[in-house]
Parts: structure tokens; sequence; C-alpha cells
């Protein structure tokens, strides 16, 4: 899409190892090493004002008592000294098991990176609470993302100067609409908000031209050397991560996540 020659950032992280020896770099190295990674990503009938931008997403952030996050606070800062255009949160914001995970999301989303241009999000699975189907513990995600200055896409859109940011519900969740995917026509250049990248191989798509960004996968969460990803929650396996080439002129990129649920 190059959001034209358009620099497209991911923070990641995957977990890699295989025996006793690996376990310090599996559990105690890696889930904290944040990798950005920089793309150009084409996006035909982009306005000329928005070539050259910046866009940068972020994922999978997971806050919560599974593990250390407080690593986020320098990661999140140094997305924000790049002063980036546009900036796309694409769910799983916390590991919900109580009311004390909107408390630690609100602290770190103290230093969420913003975009000149706009700052959207959409839910994920994790965002919904036990069962993924609460609606209550969403909406008090929601209200942290806002009163953070993001805008959460729920089954809508909002345009950049010319681009459209369709924000898609969670696949596992109550709210995921096919009706809403089959309105996005081809009339604006568009870059869908889908957390879970099953959602992309319904027939619901087969209009949409443009670039889906994805999350969920963590790359594998565990992922030995050289050896597939053995844990992938998704039914298409082969969406790990990274960009993807789809029918009829979509691309996908899955980004692995800034958390992890170990």
């Amino acid at each position: 899409m190059k959001l034209s020659r358009r620099r497209f950032l991911q923070s990641g992280l995957g977990l890699v190892g295989l025996g006793a020896a690996s376990a310090y770099y599996v559990f105690r190295f890696e889930p904290s090493w944040v990798e950005f990674v920089y793309r150009d990503l084409r996006l035909v009938g982009l306005p000329a004002s928005l070539q050259g931008r910046t866009l940068v997403q972020i994922s999978d952030i997971h806050v919560g008592d599974r593990y250390d996050w407080s690593y986020q606070f320098e990661a999140l800062a140094a997305v924000s000294a790049l002063r980036p255009d546009i900036v796309c949160y694409t769910g799983d914001y916390v590991s919900y098991e109580t009311t004390e995970q909107v408390a630690q999301l609100k602290e770190l989303l103290a230093s969420a990176p913003l975009g000149t241009l706009g700052t959207y999000a959409v839910l994920g699975n994790h965002d919904y609470g036990d069962g993924w189907r609460d609606n209550a513990v969403a909406a008090s995600i929601v209200d942290v993302l806002e009163a953070h200055q993001i805008s959460v896409l729920r089954n809508e859109s909002a345009l950049v100067d010319g681009l459209r940011i369709a924000g898609v519900e969670d696949y596992w969740g109550p709210n995921f609409d096919v009706g809403y995917i089959e309105s996005l026509q081809a009339e604006l250049p568009t870059i869908a908000l889908c957390h879970n990248p099953d959602a992309v191989d319904e027939p619901a798509w087969r209009n949409f031209e443009g670039w889906v960004l994805a999350g969920h996968t963590h790359g594998g969460q565990v992922k030995p050397p050289f050896l597939p990803a053995p844990v992938v929650p998704v039914s298409n396996k082969s969406y790990t991560s990274g960009a993807f080439m789809l029918a009829d002129n979509r691309q996908m990129y899955i980004n692995r996540g800034l958390g992890n649920l170990w």
C-alpha cells in the first residue's frame, strides 16, 4: 500500500526455543524483546496528501497478571518518538480476569502513542472477558481507550484525508457483522482493522480491496527455530505473522503482538 512509499511499523514479539537450554531465552528474554518491523504498504487510490506518511500498528498488549508488562512503557514511548501520522490498535488490550485489568490498562495508556492525523482501534476477543461474550467488559475497555483519545471503531469507519479506516468487530465476539464487511466496497482506499485473521476468509470480503491489519496469533506463541509455529489460535494455520496476499486484491498483515499470554 505504501500508505505510498509508506512505512508501516509493527511492534511484535514471539517465543522461540527448544529444550532446557533455551528455557531462559524463551520465558525471560524474548517475551520482553520488542521488534520494530518497517514495511511499504501500497494502496490503490491513496490521496497524494497521505503519500509518504507513516502508519503504526500496535496489537495484543494483554495487560494483566500473567506476565510483567512493564517493558511496554518504554516500547510505547519509542513509538511516540517516531511521531506517526496514524496509529492503529488491533485488539486484546487486556487478559481480563477482574476489573483490576481495566485499571492496569489505564496506567499503561497514559503512555499511549497517538497519530497526528488520527488514532483508531478495534476490540479483540480478550476484551470481551470470560468466554469472549461479555459486552459490559468490552464497554469498560472502550471507555478507557476513548478517554485516552483512541477512537474505537465497532463495525464502523472513519475518514482520514480520503483514506477509510474500517473497524471490524472481533470474529469470536458477540458483535461480528458480516453485513458491515459487505458494505466496504472499493470506492475508497481502505485499511481494515480486524483482530482475528480468520475473519478474512469469510465470503463477505469478496468486494473489498485494500489492506487488513490483524493480530491475535502472537506469531504462534512458542516457535521452535526452523519449525512451524505449534500454537496458532486460528483455523487457517498459515496465518502466523507477516504479510499475506489474498484474493481479489486484498492484502493482510498479521502483527505478532506487543504482549503475551504467559
